[in-house]
């Protein structure tokens, strides 16, 4: 999964970005690094990434910024690194549009799990190709052409909002707790970051819901978790 694959490391501390990036190389990846946004938006325009790995506190443009202008272009797959490790910044970040928070320090397996789990669901196809097409109400999801029309309209989503809406339209009705939902679309590796979902669910229905606060699609089940439709 991991061999050929071509990321971008992007850190300013020349350390982390030798640690994380000999680390890639081992497993046959194509590594790209910079060292702080503005390298790292020049990379970007240039190169065809499948994966970019991307620190918060940089000089001259930090992550969240270019985390924001990568997102308005592309839904290549984005991990960001953070040193704080406090809820506010992973959700930051994942309102700027990343797919996946990783807290400094980490270790090797870690950072590789997190790296073949992201890749494993954006490039996901599904496994119910006996229904590529799903509908409900207004929206129409077709897994074949990986496109989403609500009301007419086509959607613009990222693969994790894709992967989402997907499996959430494959459950219409049922109460999904967030350790299912963690699990059948981040991985195996994911089942207590519970506000990973509170961002997702809620950038699908600022996209979807005629009114994200009168939600008709998605609704939260209070302690439970998330149900989708009826």
């Amino acid at each position: 999964m991991l061999h050929g694959k071509r990321v971008l490391v992007v850190d300013d501390e020349n350390a982390l970005r030798n640690f994380v990036g000999r680390n890639l190389e081992a497993r046959g990846m194509k590594v790209f690094t910079a060292a702080n946004g503005l390298e790292a938006l020049a990379i970007f325009n240039t190169e065809q990434l499948d994966l970019i790995v991307l620190d918060i506190m940089m000089p001259h443009m930090d992550g969240l910024e270019t985390c924001r202008r990568i997102r308005q272009q592309s839904v290549v797959p984005i991990i960001v690194l953070t040193a704080l490790g406090e809820e506010g910044d992973k959700v930051k970040a994942l309102d700027q549009g990343a797919d996946d928070v990783l807290t400094k320090p980490f270790g090797v397996q870690e950072l590789l799990a997190r790296v073949r789990a992201l890749l494993r669901r954006t490039g996901w196809h599904s496994e119910h190709d006996h229904f590529p097409v799903l509908r409900y109400r207004n929206l129409t999801l077709d897994t074949a052409s990986a496109t989403v029309v609500c009301c007419n309209q086509t959607l613009h989503l990222t693969k994790t909002e894709f992967n989402l809406l997907e499996y959430f339209m494959r459950h219409v009705g049922s109460t999904l707790s967030h350790a299912t939902i963690l699990h059948h679309v981040w991985g195996e590796e994911y089942g207590n970051e519970a506000e990973y979902l509170r961002v997702y669910v809620g950038r699908l229905r600022r996209k979807i819901e005629p009114d994200p606060a009168a939600p008709q699609y998605f609704f939260t089940e209070h302690g439970l978790g998330y149900r989708f439709g009826e």
